[in-house]
């Protein structure tokens, strides 16, 4: 196995004992759930009341994201967008709201588990304008130009091949489409969250 494939599947046994853990009816890692006062700063308070609210609760208790990428952005009606590492659904579910009954959101995750849960959450939520697919993010099983936006929280920092990844987000971003991310970035020996968004410039 080459090292990107080892922390593949390290990442993909991470995310699928979180999916078991909801399912099951226990708490995921992330900091959403856990008491305010024993929360990660980095992944506290990421969501606001009224988002959550609308969610199913697995939606929300399965985040193991450390940001709100949907805040960072406007989503237009109509609009196509993309969830890098979309793991139970929740901001996926949230975009699909926001760009209503005319738009499209594909979440992407490569863990079986995951996959299950989010489709689980995106019955009970009601909402119809939502796919889920299967595969990883350094080969997104999308043609070229097929995306206004992507958005990722806290998975891009995971892939071995991150190059690879930016990479296939520009192939199928359309011309003038954004790029939305929230991630986890190391500078010296400290973690720091960054929240970025960018534009792939000018439409066509």
């Amino acid at each position: 196995m080459t090292k990107p494939e080892i922390i593949r599947e390290i990442v993909k046994g991470q995310y699928r004992q979180a999916a078991l853990q909801v399912k099951h009816g226990r708490s995921s890692c992330c900091g959403t759930v856990l008491p305010s006062d024993t929360r990660d700063p980095i992944t506290s308070r990421l969501y606001t009341n009224a988002e959550t609210a609308v969610l199913p609760t697995d939606a929300v208790v399965a985040s193991l994201g450390c940001g709100n990428p949907t805040a960072l952005l406007d989503l237009r009606a109509g609009e196509t967008v993309l969830d890098l590492g979309s793991g139970g659904g929740i901001d996926v579910l949230l975009s699909a709201k926001r760009v209503g009954p005319t738009g499209k959101v594909y979440g992407l995750d490569m863990t079986d588990e995951m996959l299950a849960l989010a489709r689980a959450n995106q019955r009970k939520a009601g909402v119809d304008n939502v796919e889920f697919l299967q595969g990883e993010i350094e080969r997104i099983p999308l043609p070229d130009a097929a995306v206004d936006v992507i958005i990722s929280n806290c998975v891009i920092n995971l892939s071995g091949e991150k190059d690879r990844v930016l990479s296939e987000a520009w192939r199928v971003l359309r011309p003038g489409g954004r790029l939305a991310v929230s991630d986890i970035v190391a500078r010296g020996l400290s973690l720091e969250k960054s929240e970025r968004a960018w534009n792939s410039g000018p439409a066509a």
